[in-house]
């Protein structure tokens, strides 16, 4: 996000897919890369993994019909996500 540091990006994209509102750790708590699927193409992305202390779920947020809000435990989160290097994170991540 053009003009927003990296960390207050992560949180704003964490309410707007998650619904959740919170404090984004100072640092990365890892990184990882993939091929991003665009409308007629594909580019090799490199994400930064913030962890996001969470004050306040919300109720409504912008991408409520596309996404399902459930807490879980890192374990099971990296079971049920499809990029490796974010399942490796995520199993290694001690909050």
């Amino acid at each position: 996000m053009k003009g927003k540091s990296d960390r207050k990006a992560a949180a704003i994209e964490a309410m707007e897919e998650a619904g959740v509102v919170g404090t984004p750790s100072k640092a990365p708590i890892g990184r990882y890369r993939y091929w991003k699927r665009l409308e007629d193409s594909f580019t090799l992305v490199d994400v930064d993994v913030y962890s996001l202390e969470v004050r306040e779920t919300l109720n409504d947020w912008p991408e409520r019909g596309q996404r399902e809000q459930k807490w879980m435990t890192c374990e099971e989160a990296a079971l049920s996500v499809d990029e490796p290097g974010l399942a490796s994170i995520l199993q290694a991540f001690r909050g």
